[in-house]
């Protein structure tokens, strides 16, 4: 019984819209199942605008560009993340000013923001790693009182929320200026490949339609708004086929079900790893009271690298592919190229170090996660001894 790290999930209709697309004559960006899925966001989650890419990347792109971020400004971004986050950033002259993790937690330490700030400053990054919230509360306020640009990384929070101290809550990706979300074939809702940007504040808005038509104003052209369209500011073409919208609404009809099902398998490995969390062999994964769970993925925190890689190779003996994620950035090979020095951040190294996630999808079945927890509880309780 193989079992891998993921496996996309199909609802059945994806093939059928896609057809659909197809003999609507209008396979290029924008046709009906991309308005589709822009009005199912933006009526589901609120989000002022929303607009599909061809990737969270080329989202996060859209966001440095229309937050006019230049050569010398500075963001502050986590250290434990993906490189398309802070790239983004880089590709417009920025310098990444690279923030530790939460103690108990991946997602970016708020409390260690501050004393980061400087007069360059002008973007916060904060990234929902495994879909649960950073503490925005804390986020937001800096970024009112410096006057700072926060993009959300939402890779991996689709249908997450955040809950302020006042008991207000809001989906993750409407709270920042702008925000990116991901729908790669290991994230909850996929098309393969695919992304979106978020626009919350509608000053922003009819730029962002340019620079994603290539800097031409050729949506406001296709609605009547004006007699032709030309080149009025930089961009690229950022938008994606309808074939691909065709094949992520399919997804989005099947949201709830995904959802429940995700959270039952995330749950039921919850559920059998804590006597292993009790007895010190591991942490599992902390949600902030003011976070919800979207069950993006399950993750473990071994005691060190080399227990670590030891569970990895006794997993895959027993044919279950688990897998390390990012390596921080502020130690890589790029950023040290740049002659960067950057205090110890070792909250994010223990991640980069211990943190193993487990297969989660769709069609995994209660039984091969308790197949799994067996494997790692023989594999922690032999170590024991």
């Amino acid at each position: 019984m193989k079992i891998p790290f993921n496996k996309p999930y199909l609802t059945g209709e994806e093939t059928k819209y896609i057809q659909e697309a197809v003999a609507s004559g209008k396979i290029s960006g924008d046709g009906i199942f991309t308005k589709k899925c822009h009005d199912f966001f933006q009526k589901r989650y609120g989000f002022k605008k929303a607009l599909l890419t061809t990737s969270c990347t080329d989202a996060l792109e859209m966001a440095a560009i229309l937050g006019n971020i230049s050569p010398g400004d500075e963001v502050i971004a986590p250290s434990y993340t993906f490189v398309s986050t802070v790239n983004a950033f880089v590709l417009r002259g920025a310098k990444i000013i690279f923030c530790d993790s939460e103690v108990d937690h991946p997602n970016i330490d708020a409390n260690k923001i501050e004393a980061l700030i400087t007069e360059k400053t002008r973007a916060i990054i904060p990234v929902h790693y495994a879909g649960f919230a950073c503490d925005m509360h804390k986020i937001m306020q800096l970024a009112e009182k410096y006057n700072l640009l926060v993009i959300e990384d939402a890779a991996q929070a689709i249908d997450s929320y955040y809950t302020y101290p006042s008991g207000e809550t809001m989906p993750l990706g409407s709270i920042g200026t702008f925000s990116a979300f991901s729908f790669h074939e290991t994230k909850n809702i996929i098309s393969g490949e695919g992304g979106m940007i978020i626009v919350n504040d509608e000053r922003f808005a009819g730029r962002a339609e340019i620079i994603r038509e290539k800097g031409t104003n050729r949506s406001a052209f296709f609605r009547g708004e004006v007699d032709k369209y030309g080149w009025v500011d930089i961009g690229s073409s950022f938008l994606p086929s309808d074939i691909i919208s065709a094949f992520l609404y399919a997804q989005l009809e099947n949201l709830e079900r995904i959802q429940d099902r995700r959270r039952i398998l995330w749950q039921h490995y919850h559920n059998q790893l804590i006597p292993l969390e009790k007895a010190g062999l591991l942490e599992l994964p902390k949600i902030p009271t003011y976070a919800t769970n979207n069950a993006h993925m399950f993750y473990i925190i071994l005691n060190s690298l080399e227990t670590r890689s030891g569970l990895i190779e006794h997993l895959r003996k027993h044919d279950v592919l688990a897998v390390f994620h990012y390596l921080s950035l502020h130690k890589s090979e790029f950023y040290s190229g740049f002659g960067e020095s950057h205090s110890e951040l070792p909250n994010s190294d223990r991640f980069t170090d211990c943190l193993l996630r487990m297969p989660l999808y769709y069609s995994l079945e209660s039984g091969s996660v308790e197949y799994i927890c067996d494997l790692i509880t023989t594999y922690l309780k032999s170590r024991e001894s």
